[in-house]
């Protein structure tokens, strides 16, 4: 009969430890400097973005701000892409839309080492000005 008992006890302890582990280990905060608060987050990641195109490309802290958006846009959509509260928010979809564009453009071989075209810039801008405006209205 002890060894039942301690037996149960045991697995409820494990059960337990591995509820708890699994708890603690979705909250470890990756370093992007987003606070798990949506709006926030939208207003923090659209400054880093605006800032960074600003940017000329021979500027000294551009590297690290890189890093950080980089960072952050990868935490965003990790957040937010399956929280339904949020992934159909006129906001969230557009912000989406201006990241897909910036990824576009990275992600093709000519665009290493160059700035950010015109028309690119603008598009992004207005599509930055429409997060803002829907985050204002709650959307």
């Amino acid at each position: 009969m002890d060894i039942k008992l301690a037996l149960r006890r045991l697995c409820v302890f494990v059960l337990a430890a591995v509820f708890a582990i699994g708890v603690l280990g979705c909250g470890i905060d990756s370093g992007s400097g987003l606070s798990g608060n949506y709006r926030q987050d939208t207003m923090t990641l659209l400054d880093n973005l605006k800032t960074l195109i600003a940017m000329s490309q021979d500027d000294a802290g551009r590297a690290d701000l890189q890093d950080t958006v980089r960072l952050q846009i990868n935490d965003y959509a990790a957040r937010y892409r399956r929280d339904n509260s949020v992934a159909g928010l006129r906001s969230f979809t557009t912000m989406q839309t201006a990241l897909n564009a910036l990824a576009g453009y990275y992600s093709s071989p000519y665009a290493i080492g160059r700035p950010l075209p015109e028309k690119i810039e603008k598009r992004l801008n207005q599509e930055f000005a429409q997060v803002e405006r829907a985050l204002q209205r709650g959307a």
